[in-house]
């Protein structure tokens, strides 16, 4: 008698927990990714600026840009958190040392391979002439490797201070937000709190 009981508390305990996959919360299922050069030292930095349109990046399409609600509450929120980092908010004219770009990566397809290659090779999601650099590459060092799939958010800090003379400036830290509900104007703040919380580094 006792064993039928234990099983059957087994079986009603088992019913009622949380399947992992399955029952996940959208912000459980988010990720959250951050790169950065470890020879940069992020405190040498003062001033920055930030695009005023957000790229939207469609199966390799790169073309477009928007500034919807969206994209204004994501701008404001990485202004915002730099801020709150030292860093002083610039107009781009005023020679930044830094420059923030902002892409909403939509790919319906599985797997997109997200490397220095296709970003430096191909051009990437990067409009170096917005910056004042033209002809200039858009170059990540060869440690970057993200996989993604579906939609995401890429938030890119490239060093203008230092811009090479062959033509390349360096990206030195990169997050990205992936995930159910990425694109949802409710969750912009705490995702871009996530990758500033996750990158103590970045700091002036």
């Amino acid at each position: 008698m006792s064993a039928t009981v234990a099983l059957t508390a087994l079986l009603s305990l088992n019913s009622c927990r949380k399947d992992p996959l399955n029952d996940m919360t959208d912000e459980e299922s988010r990720i959250y990714i951050t790169n950065r050069d470890s020879t940069v030292n992020f405190g040498s930095y003062t001033s920055f600026s930030i695009v005023d349109s957000v790229a939207v990046a469609s199966n390799g399409s790169t073309d477009k840009r928007a500034l919807t609600d969206y994209d204004k509450q994501l701008i404001a929120a990485v202004k915002a958190a730099m801020q709150a980092k030292g860093y002083i908010l610039v107009d781009k004219a005023a020679k930044p040392e830094l420059a923030i770009n902002l892409t909403r990566i939509d790919d319906t397809y599985s797997s997109s391979y997200y490397d220095p290659g296709y970003w430096s090779g191909w051009g990437g999601y990067y409009d170096p002439f917005y910056w004042g650099y033209p002809g200039y590459g858009y170059y990540f060092p060869s440690y970057y490797t993200v996989y993604y799939k579906e939609r995401a958010v890429s938030i890119d800090l490239v060093d203008l201070k230092n811009a090479q003379s062959d033509k390349q400036i360096n990206a030195i830290w990169n997050a990205m937000f992936r995930g159910s509900g990425v694109w949802d104007t409710n969750n912009v703040n705490n995702m871009v709190s996530a990758v500033f919380a996750q990158s103590p580094y970045l700091k002036k």
